[in-house]
């Protein structure tokens, strides 16, 4: 993982393959991992979003950084996450993504949700949310997974946004 230049690191976009590989574990915490991660929170800035995952960064690993409030304490790594016991209420809501620029579409998950992670400090996280947090980890989760908006799109979705998804695929 030290072969990894983090400052050329840039968000890519659909359909670049690595968006629909499953990652892999990230083996161990080490200075290239914590350089990656310090890496994604600036692109997540910089881009205005509220997450951000390794494969949005051409890197096919189980790592997700995430901002839900916007706040400057608020930046969070996850490594190697995992969702459990996710709630069985759902609501719709609008969701965007950073490789799929131009892109919205109204995404049905469920409202709440506890993600098992660690972080780069080595230690175990636990956090349970039913806010937007839930909703965050849960698109991040799926990139993760090579799971794209695209996806979880409705069928009007997915004609609503045909002409920018075909502008991508060039």
């Amino acid at each position: 993982m030290s072969e990894i230049d983090p400052r050329a690191l840039k968000v890519v976009n659909y359909p670049d393959p690595v968006l629909r590989r499953v990652a892999d574990a990230v083996p161990q915490i080490d200075d290239a991992v914590r350089a990656v991660a310090a890496r994604m929170v600036e692109l997540m800035h910089e881009r205005r979003g509220v997450g951000l995952a390794a494969p949005q960064v051409g890197l096919s690993w189980r790592l997700f950084v995430a901002n839900p409030t916007q706040e400057s304490d608020g930046d969070r790594v996850y490594v190697n996450p995992r969702l459990v016991d996710a709630s069985s209420e759902t609501s719709a809501r609008d969701e965007g993504c950073l490789s799929l620029p131009e892109v919205t579409a109204e995404i049905t998950r469920p409202v709440g949700i506890t993600i098992e992670a660690t972080g780069l400090d080595g230690k175990p996280i636990r956090e349970t949310s039913d806010t937007f947090a839930a909703r965050v980890w849960q698109h991040e989760f799926d990139h993760l997974e090579g799971v794209l908006l695209l996806d979880r799109m409705t069928r009007v979705d997915k004609m609503a946004n045909k002409r920018a998804v075909r502008a991508l695929e060039g």
